[in-house]
């Protein structure tokens, strides 16, 4: 990749990002018109039918709506709504009869909403003011779904024009990232730090080096976040507050978590995807709620609600009044917000919520990006304009971002700001080598493939195990069924195009069973020993889960079991892992499992075991999946290095 003009690279950017946009917008029109109601809730996409329940205006003064779905014992559970997303409401009702399948069009109404905090089957959206809230509540078959996200877009375009025409800092940054211009760095010798390992401890000291850029590289299970905490905690002995983002939610919540537990005070911009008390209590709307002024403030903003509701007629003074009321409460808005952010020394956003109108004028010594291999770069320009310098964490062997464009992928669009900077600036670059998570032999093929073999296992996971003389990776294959087990093998097309195999998902399920009765059920619930199944597929993944919710013999183990895809794994571990490949073809087509980055996802999250279920004569007609193989098979054979 080499260097070329700055201003020419982001008008390319912003030229895929308009082809994302169009692409985007048109599966969403696709499928409000042409996907049925049913088939988007077993997505995760819509609630339907919901409850509107009360209404209200919360701490930020938006007005809201409680909603509550009803879920049916065959219905997913999980869904793709979290706080931040644009939704829409609909009106079907259900049908009549459960042999005569509806296919009455849902009514859409005119609002749309923002959603402020889901929890289970409850969720709160924000609905702008004014909206007929009794509409929604009185509504028989009410739904929602998740709506195009025109904001996201809005703010990345914003943040690349800013960036074309920036001068001062900003501008200097811009031409750094997209040229071999050597990076700027303070001089001092390492300092150690007692809870690191020796390169965590090398990449902390490189970060408060750094005077413009630094990367910290994190392979499965290095401890990337435990350094991340470490670097902002130090960089906070030298700056007042720091700006810390991610791609996701969750991400965020993660971070924003583990800087708590150090004691360290977190103002978090949005609310948790996972709602407790410990996770809410540093959002920004719970601390402005429990600030001593708010009552003054709620009293305010109550008597301007009833000064417009009960205006009369001929009323000379009520401008008066209400210029007079909003003046007051405007002045303690900003004195509440004042104190809030001076109070934090970690601000922490999502990507794209950095562009929040509460950030408006904030600028940072230092910005800390975690995750940054799976966000499209111009996300992540959103907060570089707040910032001097940047350091970013994450693996671009892992997750990549979602692009949906095939011609914007392509041309380049999924290729990160992480992934040019690694490859413009080695030097701003420390690679985690220690990992905690895995067995040595789960570890060894990920660690050959992807780091150059530079990753290494601390001494106390290399022969973690559950079984003695047990061997840590399987790859079981249709044909290693017993006789008189064999089924119907093939793959079929499932939900939404996705791929679906029945037949490899009652091996898996076979699989898991055989190994369960080998351990005993007595020791994996006294010792709560997880299992993750994961597929690529969603089809896949929804198939695996109805199998589960069915079989008498796993009704004791439920807790102790999640299946979803690579993308629901990320950042996760468990003690056993499952992965059903699906593609089972006479063409070897293999799909989207050609991305190996999201193989190297997957075959990573199993502290002791790895079960790998696949065809292997579809498989193995990829490099990967073949040097997979006889790895594997080596180990069976005890032939391994």
């Amino acid at each position: 990749m080499t260097s070329t003009s700055p201003i020419l690279e982001l008008q390319q950017q912003r030229a895929l990002l308009q082809l994302e946009y169009n692409t985007e917008k048109e599966a969403f029109r696709q499928m409000t018109e042409e996907m049925g109601v049913e088939r988007r809730v077993r997505r995760g996409d819509a609630w339907w039918p919901v409850r509107a329940g009360r209404s209200y205006y919360n701490s930020l003064n938006q007005l809201c709506i409680e909603l509550t779905r009803e879920t049916g014992e065959d219905e997913p559970a999980d869904h793709n709504f979290e706080f931040g997303k644009q939704v829409m409401f609909f009106q079907k009702e259900p049908a009549k009869t459960a042999a005569r399948k509806d296919t009455t069009k849902p009514n859409y109404f005119k609002m749309t909403g923002t959603v402020s905090y889901v929890d289970g089957d409850r969720m709160v959206v924000s609905v702008p003011d004014g909206m007929p809230i009794v509409d929604l509540q009185n509504a028989e078959g009410l739904g929602l779904q998740l709506s195009f996200d025109e904001t996201s877009y809005r703010a990345m375009f914003d943040a690349l024009e800013r960036v074309m025409r920036a001068k001062g800092r900003l501008g200097e940054l811009r031409d750094l990232f997209f040229s071999k211009q050597k990076v700027g760095t303070f001089t001092f010798a390492d300092m150690g730090f007692k809870y690191l390992n020796k390169t965590q401890e090398h990449a902390v000291n490189e970060v408060l080096r750094a005077k413009d850029v630094a990367i910290v590289h994190g392979p499965p299970g290095t401890g990337k976040t435990t350094t991340l905490v470490e670097a902002i905690y130090e960089v906070l002995r030298r700056e007042p507050q720091v700006l810390v983002c991610a791609q996701s939610n969750m991400a965020v919540d993660w971070i924003s978590e583990k800087l708590v537990d150090r004691g360290i005070s977190v103002l978090r911009i949005g609310n948790p995807t996972r709602v407790n008390d410990k996770m809410l209590s540093f959002t920004y709307e719970r601390r402005f709620e429990a600030h001593p002024d708010y009552p003054q403030l709620w009293a305010l903003r109550k008597a301007i609600r009833e000064l417009r509701a009960h205006r009369k007629r001929g009323d000379e003074k009520y401008h008066q009044k209400l210029e007079s009321l909003k003046s007051r409460a405007t002045e303690l808005e900003i004195r509440i917000n004042q104190e809030l952010f001076a109070e934090a020394r970690v601000v922490a956003s999502t990507l794209v919520g950095s562009s929040h109108r509460l950030l408006d004028g904030m600028k940072f010594g230092t910005l800390f990006i975690d995750e940054a291999a799976q966000a499209l770069e111009a996300a992540c320009w959103i907060p570089i304009r707040r910032a001097s310098r940047v350091v970013l964490a994450g693996d671009h062997c892992q997750l990549p971002p979602t692009v949906k464009s095939l011609a914007a992928l392509k041309a380049g669009l999924g290729v990160t700001l992480m992934e040019r900077l690694v490859d413009l600036h080695p030097e701003a670059v420390t690679l985690l080598k220690i990992q905690y998570r895995m067995n040595e032999e789960i570890m060894r093929f990920s660690s050959d493939w992807f780091y150059h073999n530079q990753v290494e296992s601390a001494p106390e996971v290399k022969f973690r195990g559950i079984l003695d003389l047990d061997v840590p990776i399987e790859w079981v294959t249709p044909d290693n069924l017993p006789e008189g087990e064999e089924a119907e093998s093939g793959e079929t097309e499932g939900l939404a195009g996705s791929r679906l195999n029945k037949a490899e998902a009652e091996l898996t399920l076979l699989t898991l069973q055989r190994y369960f009765e080998r351990i005993g059920k007595t020791r994996i619930l006294e010792e709560r020993l997880d299992v993750g199944i994961i597929s690529p597929y969603r089809a896949q993944v929804q198939y695996l889960r109805s199998l589960i919710r069915k079989r008498e013999f796993f009704k004791p183990y439920r807790s102790l079991i999640s299946v979803n895809t690579v993308d629901g794994f990320q950042g996760q571990e468990r003690d056993i892992i499952l992965i059903s490949l699906v593609r089972q073809n006479d063409a070897g087509q293999i799909g989207f499992l050609r991305d190996l980055r999201r193989m190297n996802v997957a075959i990573t999250r199993a502290r002791m075991k790895l079960i790998i279920l696949g065809d292997r004569h579809t498989m193995t007609r990829h490099p990967f999946y073949r040097k997979l193989w006889e790895y594997v098979d080596s180990l069976a054979t005890g032939t391994a290095d």
